[in-house]
């Protein structure tokens, strides 16, 4: 017996050990480094592309495995990315990072070159949606909390991550703050202005005929959710990154549905008439999201596919590639699966 509670006693020692060596362990930080990282199921070139992410982004890091890094980024995704795409940092330097002026890269493609000239080496390519430290004149590490973004002439020097500098053209640059979230039940007039409605639109119609790409969320490709996501961080506001997860942003809008019409489509000008009943509430800048209905009292629709509501009966989204279609059926431009559409969202 008395051994016995010598063994539990050990055990519990152990325990509380290992817990209070758990709560004092600090979380890992990195910065993604290049202008896009992808996201890999397995740490392994040859597995399935999860999704990008951008530079200048805060991930933690919850693993590795040789030269790859298990990384859970703000999306919020958990995936692998090669540490060359990444640069460490604690927790102290994370805080001087995010207290540092920034700013968002507004164009679809382009470089940080080592010279204020177009026509020097280039340090590395950017995509639209990337975010740099600028270089303030007197502090080339930025340092200050008070530092505003202060850009003049043609060229701005900016910093990566890595501490690396060069030049970038001024206009092709926005001075960044912090991104607004929008969370269910959060939508309205004031969340989203009509400008900013306007721009992000705008922002879509830049990626019009680029290549769907399953994971992708930039210029190189995207797929349905990253082409939403990418045109609302290019203007300030942080969606979730999958269409599932984005039909819980702002208010639904209410919308009348004919479930019979996902099998029977038999009747032109019934289907015609259902498919305008249910855009009837839809405003330019809403999110309308495809699927399959649930098939049971209290389940959930599941949810495949999104795009932008531009008005008119008409979308914007990545399917195939980016490109234009109209819910209405009978017109040119018809959507193949518009009768998919189950809901839709407002910011």
């Amino acid at each position: 017996m008395k051994r016995l509670i010598i063994i539990l006693a050990a055990l519990s020692l152990a325990a509380n050990s290992a817990f209070a060596q758990n709560e004092t362990t600090e979380k890992r930080w990195a910065v993604v480094e290049l202008s896009t990282i992808y996201m890999r199921l397995q740490p392994d070139y040859e597995a399935a592309l999860e999704t990008q992410e951008l530079m200048g982004t805060i991930v933690e890091i919850a693993g590795e495995k040789s030269y790859w890094k298990e990384i859970v980024s703000p999306q919020p995704y958990k995936a692998w990315a090669t540490s060359k795409g990444l640069v460490e940092m604690s927790a102290k330097e994370i805080e001087a990072y995010k207290a540092a002026p920034k700013v968002m890269f507004k164009e679809l493609y382009g470089h940080v070159y080592t010279q204020a000239a177009a026509g020097s080496q280039t340090v590395c390519d950017l995509v639209g949606g990337d975010i740099l430290r600028i270089v303030s004149q007197d502090d080339s590490r930025a340092k200050s909390r008070k530092t505003r973004v202060v850009m003049k002439g043609k060229w701005t020097q900016v910093m990566l991550p890595s501490g690396k500098t060069g030049y970038v053209p001024t206009s092709q640059l926005a001075p960044h703050k912090e991104f607004m979230s929008i969370a269910k039940g959060e939508g309205s007039a004031e969340s989203i202005s009509e400008n900013t409605t306007e721009s992000i639109i705008a922002e879509a119609y830049k990626l019009v005929g680029v290549p769907y790409l399953w994971g992708g969320m930039s210029a190189k490709g995207v797929d349905c959710s990253g082409l939403v996501r990418i045109s609302h961080i290019m203007n300030g506001v942080l969606l979730p990154r999958n269409a599932s997860q984005q039909i819980q942003c702002g208010d639904r809008v209410p919308m009348n549905i004919n479930k019979g019409f996902w099998e029977d489509r038999s009747d032109a000008d019934a289907f015609k008439a259902e498919m305008i009943s249910r855009i009837a509430e839809l405003k330019r800048g809403d999110l309308v999201f495809f699927g399959t209905p649930a098939s049971q009292e209290g389940q959930r629709d599941r949810v495949t596919h999104v795009g932008i509501y531009l008005g008119d009966g008409k979308i914007i989204h990545s399917s195939h590639l980016v490109r234009i279609n109209s819910l209405i059926p009978g017109e040119d431009d018809y959507y193949e699966n518009a009768h998919r559409l189950l809901g839709a969202t407002r910011l």
